[in-house]
């Protein structure tokens, strides 16, 4: 199946020069959607995490199917403010300003094998703290898997050059 041809692209948004990959159209695609966390799944079959972790917000849509497809736990990374509990934090660096993203403390973690999740990969920032997080609790992340890959912003090669083997199932080049 052509994943690439279920994403379609919005021209100049959010802002003129953008070319925004809207992952929507596959994901009301059943077929589509099923193929896309097969396949984001299929390397870690026969070895699979102890959980997958996914990245607020879209990437929970793609982290969880992978996790029931995989018969793992699931591990939320959220915007500052929206877990209960004690949490850490990590910031990052947006396009326009910067974030925070953080984990609980309990559950998930010391020498646990954990699989990443986002639905795009830009310039890695977002990927890169959530990698933190995790190492900061104490797991060892496996891999990282995103439906798209923006290659020209260099997130990938930014996870890559951290250690970490990065599936992406579509690349478009461009901004």
């Amino acid at each position: 199946m052509d994943l690439r041809s279920l994403i379609r692209t919005i021209p100049d948004f959010p802002k003129p020069g953008i070319q925004y990959r809207d992952i929507t159209t596959l994901l009301q695609d059943a077929g589509g959607l099923r193929e896309a966390v097969q396949q984001l799944a299929a390397p870690y079959r026969d070895n699979p995490p102890d959980a997958v972790a996914a990245l607020d917000a879209r990437g929970f849509i793609f982290g969880g199917a992978v996790a029931v497809e995989l018969g793992c736990g699931f591990v939320p990374i959220r915007k500052k403010g929206k877990l209960p509990g004690e949490t850490i934090g990590r910031d990052y660096d947006l396009e326009y300003g910067s974030a925070t993203l953080e984990l609980h403390t309990h559950g998930r973690g010391q020498g646990e094998r954990i699989l990443l999740i986002d639905d795009l990969i830009a310039t890695g920032g977002t990927a890169l703290a959530g990698l933190a997080l995790l190492r900061d609790v104490g797991a060892e992340v496996i891999g990282a898997g995103f439906l798209v890959d923006l290659p020209d912003l260099g997130g990938k090669a930014k996870l890559e050059a951290e250690g970490i083997p990065v599936r992406a199932l579509v690349a478009f080049e461009g901004h």
